[in-house]
């Protein structure tokens, strides 16, 4: 498959770019107007919010910021059909799926602004740290699966599962592959989310794979399914489906979310310098946010005043964030020592000292 070829009968998909709803009966989605709205307030923040951390970057505020433009549906989507009790595993760009599990994207912005180790808890919201090592996060949580079904809880009301995020490209790397085997043998309870946005930095789709990421699963002997990534009810049918699969003992799924990536790989990067603007003004038609509009509109239920009312909690967001951010204090140099191990251990804290010496070398000499 090229980039940007057409989509196959097999993708799953509830809303077309017009903004009108598709029967699926295999993939029911009973939602409230509260609900749609809902969705559509999440899909404008976290937009609005990552544009944010763009202009950060380009202010020299941020090291680094990898954009999830045209990708909010996939992570919204899936991530409203988690359970509190399930384990998230990211990659670096699920901006979108921490702030629906409530994390603080100011979290996200201290990371990548270098004044934290990590971020945040994991288990204060059942999300896991950001994973800059392409596809190692698939293992993680494949492993962490297996605790979950030797725990004993699957097809109890107290189920979880696990569920791993990564990219089309990660699907060349060899723990992604040693992931899914692990899976499939033992009959974890993990989601693979793949977020296929066409694009490994600068490699094509073609240069991944020569065929549907989706088909991968039969050869590892366990479903694969491509859903439009750009639709976020088809996203949050087919996740909430996979998941409950998983927690009820059916195993692992495999979900291809199929999308584009609007913005560069991270900041550091020129898209323009190996992919073409006609590409990527046809993936603009199908804008995540505007279908949701599209259908809210057409049905009549949401009027002018709340989407300017979500305008408006956007941009005051966003403007928050910022204000938030930039006053985050810079750390001190031994910080970087501090919670490296839960008890203390003598070789680090020899490092520590000598650490410490080297620094008041500096002061001496003053």
């Amino acid at each position: 498959m090229t980039v940007g070829a057409p989509e196959t009968t097999d993708l799953i998909q509830l809303l077309t770019p017009e903004g009108e709803l598709v029967e699926r009966p295999d993939y029911p989605l009973d939602l409230s107007g509260a609900e749609i709205r809902s969705l559509y307030r999440d899909l404008v923040i976290t937009r609005r919010f990552d544009l944010e951390a763009v202009a950060l970057t380009r202010q020299g505020e941020l090291g680094l910021w990898p954009s999830l433009l045209g990708q909010e549906a996939a992570q919204v989507g899936s991530a409203r059909a988690l359970n509190a009790t399930d384990m998230v595993f990211p990659t670096y760009r699920e901006h979108g799926v921490a702030w629906c599990r409530g994390l603080d994207p100011l979290h996200l912005l201290g990371m990548f602004r270098g004044v934290a180790n990590a971020g945040w808890d994991p288990a204060a919201h059942n999300f896991h740290l950001y994973t800059i090592v392409i596809g190692s996060q698939t293992l993680h949580a494949t492993g962490y699966a297996m605790g979950i079904q030797r725990d004993g809880v699957l097809g109890t009301p107290s189920a979880a599962a696990a569920v791993a995020y990564f990219g089309d490209g990660a699907t060349s790397q060899g723990d992604v592959n040693e992931a899914f085997v692990w899976a499939s043998v033992f009959n974890a309870p993990v989601v693979f989310f793949c977020q296929n946005n066409q694009w490994a930095i600068s490699e094509p789709l073609e240069k991944q794979s020569r065929i549907p990421l989706y088909r991968r699963a039969q050869g590892f002997g366990f479903p694969g399914l491509r859903v439009d990534g750009n639709d976020v009810f088809a996203c949050l049918a087919v996740t909430r489906k996979a998941m409950e699969a998983a927690r009820t003992g059916q195993g692992p799924t495999l979900v291809e979310a199929y999308t584009y990536r609007m913005g560069a790989h991270t900041t550091t990067d020129d898209p323009t310098r190996y992919r073409l603007a006609a590409e990527l003004e046809s993936w603009k038609l199908k804008d995540p946010i505007e279908r949701v509009k599209a259908y809210l509109v057409k049905s009549e239920q949401a009027d002018a005043a709340f989407f300017e009312e979500v305008d408006a909690e956007a941009k005051q967001y966003a403007a928050d964030l910022r204000r938030r951010c930039l006053a985050l204090p810079d750390p001190q140099p031994l910080d970087i020592f501090q919670n490296v191990y839960a008890e203390p251990h003598p070789l680090l804290a020899e490092e520590q000292q000598q650490f410490a010496a080297y620094l008041a070398s500096f002061e001496d000499a003053s």
